[in-house]
């Protein structure tokens, strides 16, 4: 199983705002949805949620959430890949962490240098439940007989399946 590219980047900044304006100046990226912690942005020709996602910095130096990468996602091709994916990453001691965004399945990975990553499958349009719950953990079994091992995700060009 191979991923099928890098996609999105999420830094944690000092002012989510500021960086998001100079993100939109300088790669004409466009404000896709904004928190009082966070703003996510995409390319005008983006068909993702998000491209980039800015989180508030702590200021403490001691924190893990200082100002400077937080993690990049990798997207996977069919939702097998993705149950493979926990299991090898599971297995070789990098699986930290899991979360069902509702729009995306995302395993949350650290590397032997502890940089975090993220694994994903990003949903297809058709099967966005706009009602579905975000932050709880993963039913890739119930996913998977709902929707099939071999249900490509968003990333995947209809001729690649």
């Amino acid at each position: 199983m191979a991923t099928l590219g890098m996609r999105h980047a999420v830094l944690w900044v000092r002012d989510p705002d500021a960086s998001a304006r100079f993100y939109e100046q300088a790669l004409g990226l466009e404000v896709k949805t904004q928190l009082d912690h966070a703003v996510f942005l995409s390319s005008p020709a983006s068909a993702t949620d998000h491209d980039l996602g800015l989180f508030r910095a702590t200021d403490d130096p001691a924190a893990e959430r200082g100002v400077g990468l937080y993690h990049i996602a990798w997207e996977v091709g069919p939702l097998a890949d993705l149950v493979e994916a926990k299991e090898r990453l599971t297995a070789m001691g990098a699986y930290v962490g899991e979360n069902d965004h509702g729009i995306s399945k995302s395993l949350y990975c650290k590397d032997p240098d502890g940089i975090e990553f993220e694994v994903m499958w990003e949903v297809p349009f058709d099967l966005i439940d706009p009602n579905a719950p975000s932050g709880r953990p993963l039913d890739l079994e119930g996913d998977t007989a709902r929707w099939g091992a071999d249900r490509p995700g968003r990333g995947m060009a209809k001729a690649d399946y």
